[in-house]
């Protein structure tokens, strides 16, 4: 129970700004572990959000309360996925070798290409949760919650299903868990089902096919040009999926 505290910790330390003990170390062993929980940090900061729509959408108009909510969000991980989808709009935006994308990717200013993809990004979250708020508020919630866990559960399988990329690996980058095993990957899908079970309707099930489907095509991508993931590959595919989990929900709402 103890070890499991750790690597819950661990991955709680690692993926948001949250306050963790000191007995916490950065241990590697424990951060390759950590993914297991990655879904599970999903309901936190979804749930945190959650709970800022509901308790402001008494007083403010959707907008404001839509607002406030990603930018709690954003405060928890401290824009961690954002800032890799930012860098990886520049280093395949401008690199064409392998060796210049992952150059591009590690340094630290944002370019033409980061810019317009975070302000294209937030333009889409904001205007999907409006339209979501103004649908309904449950479902909004229960859409957010799915889209936060969903998100990050596409970001493990592509931990299981595809390998480091080795250029990355001999690098000084951020440390990142390279290691996903069986067990680890049952666990991180058991967080994801209580998400489904939400909407108490099969439909939703549907969205599956989309994000797996971005999932295959990123996972191609990032093989093809760098032959792998990094960090920041992770971080732009949680950050893709997200969008694409709320069109969805968006598009089915009358159904459900």
């Amino acid at each position: 129970m103890r070890n499991e505290l750790q690597i819950f910790l661990t991955s709680l330390m690692f993926f948001t700004r949250m306050p963790c003990p000191s007995w916490i170390d950065h241990s590697e062993e424990l951060l390759n572990k950590a993914n297991r929980y990655f879904p599970l940090i999903g309901w936190i900061v979804g749930g945190t959000a959650a709970l800022v729509i509901y308790g402001l959408h008494f007083i403010f108009p959707p907008s404001v309360c839509i607002l406030l909510a990603i930018s709690v969000s954003v405060l928890l991980t401290g824009a961690f996925h954002e800032d890799g989808f930012a860098d990886v709009c520049d280093g395949f935006g401008g690199g064409w070798t392998s060796e210049r994308i992952l150059l591009i990717m590690k340094d630290s200013r944002v370019g033409a290409y980061g810019v317009i993809g975070i302000i294209l990004l937030f333009s889409l979250k904001i205007f999907l949760l409006i339209e979501l708020l103004n649908f309904d508020l449950w479902f909004c919630i229960k859409s957010i919650l799915l889209a936060h866990v969903l998100s990050r559960f596409i970001s493990v399988t592509i931990m299981f299903t595809h390998e480091y990329a080795r250029e990355d690996a001999t690098s000084k980058v951020k440390p990142i868990a390279k290691n996903l095993s069986n067990k680890d990957f049952l666990i991180s899908l058991v967080w994801l089902i209580p998400a489904f079970l939400l909407f108490q309707n099969w439909w939703i099930l549907l969205v599956i096919i989309p994000a797996y489907a971005m999932k295959v095509y990123l996972s191609a991508y990032f093989k093809k040009w760098i032959g792998g993931y990094t960090g920041d590959c992770l971080g732009a595919a949680q950050q893709i999926t997200f969008v694409i989990t709320l069109l969805f929900c968006l598009g089915i709402c009358k159904f459900i």
